[in-house]
């Protein structure tokens, strides 16, 4: 399951997507022109997003390249065009879309468009996470000299804290990720554990959380569900 946002000025393309993304288990937020897409991506941080390239507004290739020049380009971009030339299509890989889709788009390409462009993401997440959060790997010996077995990658959680040296961590900012999880369950044990901080951090207010975290209330619970997360639990254990 990932967030996505479609990004489309016609409302029957905008249901589609949601519609079809949303049986694959997807949360889908949706714009229709490009200020709104700029809105969502500055309160929240989807991992896809599926973009109209003629829009009345602002055209999709312009917005790509402000995300770009902005820093935001950190998701994968999927162009979509009923119109567009192989030009515009050159120019929207160029600038740092992942795909370009032709509609109407089938329903195999677009599944495996979105597959591909997830794939990429957490590849890409993971790497970040890897080199930015993960505590210095030492060297340790085992019982008879030889190297022992690598510990588990620890991430550090919680933005309030992420200045201090992970050995002055409190221990409920930190939890282990061993590295021989699938990709999918380790996503989804750092999202449990991600979603459980600030729920007791906020006593279990949805709606302090959904603000936190950028999602809408209604894709927080499924979210939450989703995780096999209990917020009732969770608040008792913040007060």
């Amino acid at each position: 399951m990932a967030n996505i946002l479609v990004v489309d000025d016609e409302m029957g393309i905008r249901e589609l997507l949601s519609e079809i993304l949303g049986d694959e288990g997807h949360v889908v937020t949706t714009a229709e022109n490009a200020q709104q897409a700029r809105e969502l991506r500055l309160t929240g941080a989807p991992e896809l997003v599926l973009l109209d390239i003629w829009m009345p507004d602002t055209d999709g290739v312009t917005l790509l390249k402000e995300w770009q020049r902005d820093g935001l380009l950190t998701m994968p971009v999927i162009m979509m065009s009923g119109h567009a030339t192989i030009d515009t299509a050159v120019e929207a890989t160029r600038i740092g879309a992942l795909n370009f889709l032709e509609k109407p788009i089938s329903l195999q390409k677009l599944l495996k468009a979105v597959q591909q462009g997830l794939s990429r993401g957490q590849e890409t997440v993971r790497s970040t996470v890897l080199h930015t959060h993960a505590r210095p790997a030492l060297p340790q010996t085992g019982e008879h000299g030889g190297a022992a077995s690598m510990p588990p990658i620890t991430v550090t959680m919680g933005s309030a804290v992420s200045a201090l040296p992970i050995s002055m961590m409190p221990a409920e900012h930190l939890f282990s990720v061993p590295f021989d999880l699938p990709l999918r369950e380790a996503r989804d044990a750092f999202e449990r554990a991600y979603f459980e901080h600030h729920l007791v951090r906020e006593g279990g207010s949805m709606t302090r959380v959904a603000e936190r975290t950028g999602l809408e209330r209604t894709h927080l619970y499924r979210k939450l569900k989703q995780l096999g997360v209990e917020p009732g639990k969770l608040a008792k254990k913040g007060g």
